[in-house]
C-alpha cells in the first residue's frame, strides 16, 4: 500500500496531492496544513520507492493510478478532488481515464499533456543511467536548478536546500524507476476536451520546464477551464509562492 501524508477525512470534502519528480509527497507540507486546517481531509502518496512506499520496479502511470484507488477505497473516499503538479499530473491523467467517476475535479499544475518526443525520451534514459551510476545526488544536482524563480534561489536557501535533502535521500533506483515512467508515459492530449469535471490549471509565471505557454495551450483545450498564473513561481509553484498557490486552490474548492 502507498505511504501517504496527511488525514484523509475532512467535513468540506477529500484533496489528492500527487508530488512532483523526483521529490516526494513532503513537497505539500504548506497545502498540506493548510488544507486540514480549513476542514479538508488531504492525501499526499509517495510514488513507489519514495519515503518508504514499497518499491514496484517496472510501475507506469496506470500501475500507480490504480494503487492510488485502492488506497482511497482503504481509506473509504469515494470521490476526491485530484491535484497533480509535474509528475503528479501525469498520475491525474491516468486516474481521470482509469476513474472518472471518483474525480470531483482535477488541478492540474506546472505540467503537461503530450508525451515526449523520441529526443526527449532519450534525454530521460540518460538522465536514468546517469543517476543508476552516480546516485540521487546527481539527480539533484540536475533538477535543482530549474525548480525555483530565480529570486527564490537568492533569498531563500533553506527551501532550495530542503528540496535537495528529499531528493538525496530517495533510492536511486526508485528515482531512475519514476524517471523511466515519466518517459513512458502515454499522451493525454485528447484527454483533455473529454473532461466533464472542473478544472483548474496553475503555473508559475518563471517555469522553465512546464512554460505558461504550455499551461495556456491545455487550458485552451479544455472547455470550462481556468487558468491561474502565479507571478515569481517556477516549476515547484506550491513552494515558491506556497501563500498565493493555496488561496487558489482554496477559492477552486470552495467553487465546487
Amino acid at each position: 500500500m502507498l505511504k501517504y501524508e496527511g488525514s484523509a477525512r475532512g467535513d468540506a470534502g477529500t484533496v489528492v496531492l500527487l508530488h512532483a519528480f523526483p521529490v516526494s509527497a513532503a513537497m505539500w507540507e504548506p497545502q498540506v496544513a493548510f488544507l486540514e486546517a480549513e476542514g479538508y481531509g488531504v492525501i499526499a502518496p509517495h510514488v513507489y520507492g519514495f519515503d518508504g512506499s514499497p518499491a514496484k520496479p517496472g510501475w507506469n502511470m496506470h500501475d500507480y493510478a490504480s494503487d492510488l484507488a485502492s488506497l482511497l477505497d482503504s481509506l473509504g473516499c469515494e470521490k476526491v478532488t485530484v491535484a497533480g503538479l509535474s509528475m503528479g499530473g501525469y498520475q491525474a491523467f491516468a486516474f481521470w481515464k482509469l476513474f472518472p467517476e471518483r474525480v470531483t475535479s482535477l488541478v492540474f499544475c506546472d505540467t503537461r499533456a503530450n508525451a515526449d518526443a523520441p529526443e526527449a525520451k532519450a534525454q530521460r534514459m540518460e538522465f536514468c543511467k546517469a543517476v543508476e551510476r552516480d546516485g540521487s545526488g546527481e539527480a539533484a544536482k540536475r533538477m535543482v536548478p530549474n525548480f525555483f524563480a530565480r529570486h527564490t534561489c537568492e533569498a531563500n536557501p533553506e527551501l532550495v536546500s530542503r528540496v535537495q535533502q528529499m531528493i538525496l535521500r530517495q533510492p536511486a533506483d526508485a528515482i531512475s524507476q519514476a524517471m523511466m515512467a515519466i518517459a513512458n508515459r502515454p499522451d493525454s492530449t485528447e484527454l483533455l476536451p473529454a473532461i466533464t469535471c472542473p478544472v483548474l490549471f496553475i503555473n508559475g509565471e518563471s517555469d522553465v520546464v512546464t512554460t505558461t505557454l504550455t499551461a495556456s495551450d491545455m487550458q485552451s483545450g479544455t472547455p470550462g477551464s481556468k487558468l491561474e498564473i502565479i507571478p515569481d513561481a517556477g516549476h515547484l509553484s506550491n513552494l515558491d509562492q506556497p501563500d498565493l498557490f493555496n488561496r487558489i486552490l482554496l477559492e477552486h474548492l470552495k467553487s465546487l
